[in-house]
């Protein structure tokens, strides 16, 4: 089993003595003796975007050169979207076990397709995410766990299912992140986690290695100099991500719903355009897998849910968790998508760059590793 996501919390517990944390990764013998650790979640900086990044980003630049910190390969948990890897970095648990298992799932009592990103308060966040969090784990342990989040992720229910038993701090679009996280981290020993947006947007709306994402880089690269600049003697920092991307060409998308072949027997449509989880009319699963394995043939993986969940693409999953993926798992291989224009917002078919599928480019995730 390779060194992944679900190993970064466990291994700052570690670091921060917590007993029955584990350090998988090995960041102890490298760090040293700390009090505190500070965890940042770069959304969207993908081990193999590094060389790219790299070009207006001077501290990666020497990180990739080995001339500062320590730069280890890891990989997150599929699908390779951010509401399933932010669970899994936080409670150090695969998407089977946590639950989160996708952008949008279908509700398994009915139709509705949940939106990890805009779900407030229904279902309930402890009992859609049963797993306790390396944040509850540390508190129990009399250890500070903080988070430094946007103020708009407050109240969320992907908050309270990834972040709960943090003491939330929030950072308002005009103060000064790194500062709010450096003060933090200076306040107390314990963990500060921190997390930005900025390059995974910029993938989304201009693609990567657009302008507006080399621009990104250069924000995202301050912002971890600054961070690495206020590092007190006795504390650490780890930077990783959640997943990478790709951009997807206009040729390379496919619309479900312009097309009846695939809407056949398909009765809800979750998951994102790299990951689509189909729920089908009963008895309808195996003309789709045909249909789909058909016309997708060579650009997609088609499984049945029994099939996905063999293979471990979810890692061991709850009984009670396998309603939630389709009856029908589709996996885009290369640079396809398949939108769905019937059942998403027109925004979605706008966006230039994507991820959520099991490529190395989407996978791949590094773990950054300074002390002070």
């Amino acid at each position: 089993m390779p060194a992944s996501i679900c190993d970064v919390l466990p291994s700052a517990a570690a670091l921060l003595s917590v007993s029955g944390a584990v350090d998988a990764l090995g960041v102890t013998e490298w760090v040293g003796d700390v009090r505190r650790v500070a965890v940042l979640l770069v959304d969207g900086m993908g081990w193999h975007l590094l060389p790219e990044l790299a070009a207006d980003a001077p501290l990666l630049a020497s990180v990739l050169a080995g001339n500062v910190g320590r730069l280890d390969e890891l990989t997150c948990t599929f699908p390779s979207t951010t509401p399933t890897s932010l669970a899994s970095l936080t409670t150090g648990a695969t998407p089977g076990e946590h639950g989160i298992l996708g952008f949008s799932v279908k509700l398994p009592d009915s139709d509705r397709v949940l939106n990890h990103i805009f779900w407030r308060d229904d279902p309930p966040a402890a009992q859609w995410q049963p797993v306790p969090t390396w944040f509850e784990r540390l508190r129990h342990a009399g250890v500070g766990a903080r988070a430094v989040l946007p103020a708009a992720f407050l109240g969320s229910g992907l908050t309270e299912a990834a972040y709960r038993g943090a003491e939330f701090h929030a950072a308002n679009s005009d103060d000064d992140y790194a500062q709010l996280v450096a003060d933090q981290l200076r306040a107390t020993p314990g963990l500060v986690y921190a997390y930005t947006a900025d390059l995974d947007t910029a993938a989304h709306v201009f693609g990567v290695a657009s302008p507006e994402w080399h621009a990104a880089a250069v924000r995202v690269d301050a912002l971890l100099t600054r961070l690495v600049e206020a590092l007190p003697p006795d504390a650490a920092l780890l930077i990783t991500a959640d997943h990478g991307g790709l951009n997807v060409p206009a040729d390379q998308r496919i619309d479900l719903d312009a097309d009846p072949r695939l809407r056949a027997g398909v009765r809800a449509v979750a998951g994102d355009p790299r990951v689509r989880y189909l729920h089908t009319e009963p008895g309808a699963a195996p003309d789709v897998i045909a249909a789909w394995g058909e016309l997708l043939n060579g650009r997609a993986d088609v499984h049945s849910r029994d099939d996905a969940v063999a293979a471990g693409l979810f890692g061991p999953v709850r009984p009670d968790h396998l309603p939630r993926i389709g009856d029908v798992v589709v996996t885009c291989t290369g640079d396809t998508a398949v939108l769905a224009s019937g059942h998403e917002p027109p925004e979605v078919a706008q966006l230039v760059g994507f991820h959520g599928a099991a490529t190395p480019v989407e996978m791949a995730i590094p773990l950054i590793t300074f002390h002070g």
